[in-house]
């Protein structure tokens, strides 16, 4: 029996298991591919999560259940999502474990002045903004300890998003980077060592039960900013940004169904997106790992990547 279940080997979930298993703690990963980090103290096992009966199984004697699956598309949420919703829950109430699922802010929707914390209504109209919202609704009425973790867009080792997907990939064919969003408008981006270092403190601190918190994460910047700034940390000269328009994505989406999916979540680049973690730091003495720290972590790991072949994970 392993103290930990962990659905999803991904940058959160391969972190949370590193972090148990670094202090002595047993842990099972759950991955359709059997995939995960390399620990005498880590389990990994191939199985579809989605299953109730072979998820409560695999989580027999388990203290605690981490969900930090996530699909790779937009287009296949409304399909995958629900069924790992229901069987861990399903998991979690058939072995009295606590229920810790790696959340985001979609379930706020836009916000007049773009700002949110850990009390702002859940008033998205999107779809899937609608969906986290109902998940967290679902768990919530299960009639077990629960407890949402909500992060910004992430950066740091193995995250996918506008620098590993656009701006890297630019800055080494020397070329600009087409940004789907305005680039002198401030957001918050969130470390995911912080994310997996957050999900582990509240998922053993009954405070923290039955209500969502935000991971501590440095002050918001721009899109501009934050690209100089990564290359600095490559040593790198910084390349050229063009902000697309934004109808540009919302005019393919119709016939492009992941571009329809992208166009509905832009609101979050074309204004101010600014995450408050106040009351998560004070209440449990967590604090946001430095932004430049967290740049030269992603920027590190993708040298090694280039230098060794290794494949990037999307979760």
């Amino acid at each position: 029996m392993a103290e930990h279940v962990i659905i999803g080997a991904g940058s959160i979930g391969a972190n949370v298991a590193r972090l148990h298993a670094n202090g002595g703690e047993s842990v099972r990963i759950v991955t359709r591919s059997g995939s995960g980090p390399a620990h005498p103290l880590i389990e990994r096992v191939a199985a579809d999560a989605s299953d109730p009966s072979r998820m409560t199984e695999l989580s027999r004697g388990a203290k605690v259940i981490y969900h930090c699956a996530n699909p790779p598309s937009y287009t296949s949420w409304e399909r995958l999502l629900p069924p790992l919703q229901t069987a861990v829950i399903t998991a979690a109430k058939a072995n009295d474990a606590v229920l810790a699922l790696t959340g985001s802010l979609y379930a706020y929707g836009p916000q007049p002045d773009g700002r949110m914390n850990e009390h702002t209504p859940m008033a998205a109209t999107g779809r899937k903004g609608r969906l986290r919202r109902r998940m967290w609704e679902q768990a919530l009425a299960a009639g077990i300890r629960t407890v949402e973790v909500r992060g910004a867009d992430y950066i740091g080792k193995d995250a996918a998003g506008l620098y590993s997907m656009l701006i890297e990939p630019a800055s080494k064919r020397g070329s600009a980077a087409w940004i789907p969003g305005h680039l002198d408008m401030p957001h918050t981006f969130t470390f995911n060592g912080d994310m997996a270092k957050t999900l582990v403190t509240l998922a053993q601190d009954e405070r923290a039960w039955g209500r969502a918190w935000h991971v501590p994460s440095p002050p918001a910047v721009t899109i501009r900013e934050l690209a100089r700034r990564y290359a600095v940390a490559a040593g790198r000269p910084p390349i050229k940004l063009i902000q697309m328009p934004r109808f540009a994505m919302r005019t393919a989406g119709l016939v492009v169904p992941i571009a329809r999916e992208m166009a509905e979540m832009d609101y979050q680049w074309y204004a101010p997106f600014h995450m408050d973690a106040t009351e998560t730091a004070d209440t449990f003495g967590l604090t946001a790992t430095d932004l430049d720290t967290a740049i030269r972590d992603q920027v590190g790991a993708l040298r090694e990547e280039h230098t060794d072949g290794r494949p990037r994970s999307n979760t």
